[in-house]
């Protein structure tokens, strides 16, 4: 073998090794890229909700709904993700969330908020009972064993809101009986830009 076949093998060896170690940089800058750009993620999310990460994005308002009136909130049920616009259409928020556990328990449909509470007392529904009778009546606010969390948007429909969780474990999952479940954290920002007569819409 030549010199020059010797140098041609070095040099197409070098060139694939040069390209993959390249590749191999670009990709945490390529996912951090993406995830920046679609939602406001937590650090230590689970391995289930880092798999569901590619099917969040932004979206436009537009299609959803007919105006900005008391701001909008979208959740989308298959995506786990709660979009979140201002009523000047300045703010965007887009957030993970649990969903309901079944389609039997999952309603969707035009609602609004009705009321907004801090650390709100949890109380299972009749039917909830009946699956669980050992649940206690009521879990009072601020018992970091209450399902509720931190802050709660109670919607149009009688026992479902929007709400925080003590278990971050849920968020990603399909974990609630009916209700959209967020981090704590984010919930307290929710909760801070929407208001009574936000629309929501459940898709």
């Amino acid at each position: 073998m030549s010199n020059s076949d010797n140098f041609k093998i070095s040099r197409r060896t070098l060139i694939g090794t040069t390209a993959a170690m390249a590749a191999t940089l670009a990709m945490p800058a390529l996912a951090q890229t993406a995830a920046t750009g679609t939602t406001e993620m937590e650090s230590d999310l689970s391995s289930s909700m880092r798999r569901n990460i590619s099917s969040f994005r932004s979206l436009q308002w537009q299609p959803y709904f007919a105006d900005l009136r008391n701001g909008a909130i979208l959740c989308d049920i298959t995506s786990r993700a709660l979009h979140y616009w201002s009523e000047d259409g300045t703010t965007y928020k887009l957030y993970p969330t649990s969903v309901p556990l079944t389609e039997d328990l999952t309603r969707k449909g035009r609602t609004e908020v009705v009321k907004k509470v801090e650390n709100p007392p949890w109380r299972p529904t009749p039917e909830m009972r009946k699956r669980n009778p050992e649940w206690p009546e009521m879990v009072p606010g601020g018992d970091p064993t209450n399902p509720l969390g931190v802050r709660a948007l109670y919607l149009s429909w009688q026992y479902y809101r929007i709400h925080g969780t003590q278990d971050t474990r849920k968020i990603g999952r399909r974990s609630s009986n009916g209700c959209i479940g967020l981090y704590n954290e984010q919930i307290m920002e929710l909760y801070s830009v929407a208001k009574v007569g936000t629309q929501v819409l459940l898709i």
